[in-house]
């Protein structure tokens, strides 16, 4: 269990910078009222998932979280067959005042995941490669120690899943590897207002040269509106725009185009552009303030200016053609699996691709951690983003795969870095594709 626990009279949540190993665990959404829940977890192996209640399960083990049980990195090194596995911690509540909220955010967890707060059930999820989260307040206990408790199903048999390199077989063979199972991206906590900005999306148009930002307000009912979005940019500390958008009515989501400065002459335009060899990315500060000016959500976030479409036989950048020479990379590390060993290590592939002479790299198999994507977006890295396969398909793996690809793109839309979607690894699934 970590050491720095948060204390009732906390004035504000800080990083567990023990844990923190990552940085912020959403880059493009970020908050300062956060704290880190990774490290040591009480945990246990359910070999045949036969136990049904957190209530019941024997904590005999510990865990480094975030990463997986079968990895060296974890301290468990468990590479046999099991289908289920628990992981617990205690953490003391953050005060909160009568409009905040308390939201616990599991970046990855593979494959099902059941959460409960303090006997609980807070959230389910299915799917290994993509976040979620819960809205936790309401399961508070005063004055005590409050108690999460995960279960991860992963069988490790089933081929209708999203599972991409993960072997099915005892031990890695062929072009396979071991499985991952449990928690294994950031567990993490962050203090909200109850009204609040939700989730951001950035689209680019460097023809009409302006930014859209789409973003999610979830308000609470006793807000009195108007409410205002306030949108500043900047690039290098140089503030290029502002917009200030009146919310008369509870809208759910919301859309504005920004116009930035155009200098309307090629060269000067190419200083805002971003591409591998000019990573330039637009700095955002979004605030929402309510009728009498008070701040009720203060988020940071960036973008970046960039097209990316096909002419001809041509891939084309901002306008010119551009020559791909990509990396296939797995994403697995020899001692932590999926899981990075820090955030450095996600810079320093970045940095290594690069210094090869590569422009760009195709995730094999893996929805990798926005930690990358920041690092590909920072240091200019194009990235193709792929689905983890599945090795048989039905009604069943089909709705799997598609909703979770949604989540997926959902999560990363906004990245520039990111310029193809890859849906099927070369020919898997494509004779279902009719269906």
């Amino acid at each position: 269990m970590s050491k720095r626990r948060m204390k009732q009279s906390d004035a504000s949540l800080e990083p567990d910078r023990s844990h923190a190993r990552f940085g912020y665990p959403r880059p493009q959404l970020q908050r300062g009222d956060w704290i880190c829940l990774d490290g040591q977890w009480q945990f246990a192996i359910d070999s045949d998932g036969s136990t049904d209640s957190p209530q019941r399960v024997r904590f005999n083990r510990t865990i480094l979280v975030p990463f997986a049980p079968e990895t060296p990195a974890s301290g468990v090194v468990e590479t046999g067959y099991f289908t289920t596995c628990w992981y617990r911690r205690q953490f003391d509540a953050p005060r909160l005042a009568r409009d905040q909220r308390l939201i616990l955010h599991f970046g990855a967890v593979d494959y099902q995941a059941s959460v409960w707060v303090n006997g609980c059930l807070a959230v389910g999820h299915e799917g290994g490669y993509t976040p979620f989260q819960a809205d936790i307040t309401d399961l508070l206990i005063p004055g005590k120690a409050q108690t999460i408790v995960v279960r991860a199903d992963d069988d490790p048999h089933d081929l209708a899943k999203p599972r991409g390199k993960q072997d099915w077989k005892l031990r890695p063979h062929s072009i396979w590897y071991y499985r991952t199972s449990g928690i294994w991206q950031s567990v993490w906590m962050e203090r909200v207002n109850a009204t609040r900005i939700d989730r951001l999306c950035w689209i680019p148009d460097p023809q009409q040269w302006g930014l859209t930002l789409q973003a999610r307000i979830i308000a609470d009912p006793q807000v009195r509106f108007p409410l205002k979005l306030r949108t500043r940019l900047y690039m290098r500390d140089r503030q290029l725009a502002e917009d200030l958008y009146a919310i008369p009515e509870p809208p759910g989501q919301i859309q504005r185009t920004i116009a930035l400065p155009d200098p309307g002459i090629d060269d000067a335009r190419a200083e805002l552009l971003w591409s591998p060899a000019s990573p330039n990315l637009i700095d955002a500060q979004i605030d929402l303030v309510d009728s009498e000016g008070n701040i009720l959500d203060s988020v940071s976030s960036y973008a970046a200016m960039r097209s990316i479409q096909i002419w001809r036989d041509r891939l084309v950048l901002n306008g010119k053609p551009i020559a791909l020479h990509l990396v296939l990379n797995q994403g697995y590390w020899p001692h932590s699996g999926l899981t990075a060993p820090d955030d450095q290590a996600f810079r320093q592939d970045v940095e290594l691709i690069k210094a090869m002479g590569f422009n760009g790299v195709r995730m094999h198999q893996k929805i990798e951690n926005p930690r990358f994507l920041y690092w590909a977006d920072k240091l200019g890295l194009l990235v193709w983003e792929e689905m983890p396969g599945v090795y048989t398909f039905s009604e069943q793996s089909i709705r799997r795969l598609t909703q979770q690809w949604i989540e997926a793109i959902e999560r990363d839309i906004s990245h520039p870095c990111i310029i193809a979607w890859v849906p099927f690894n070369e020919s898997w699934g494509v004779p279902d594709l009719p269906r």
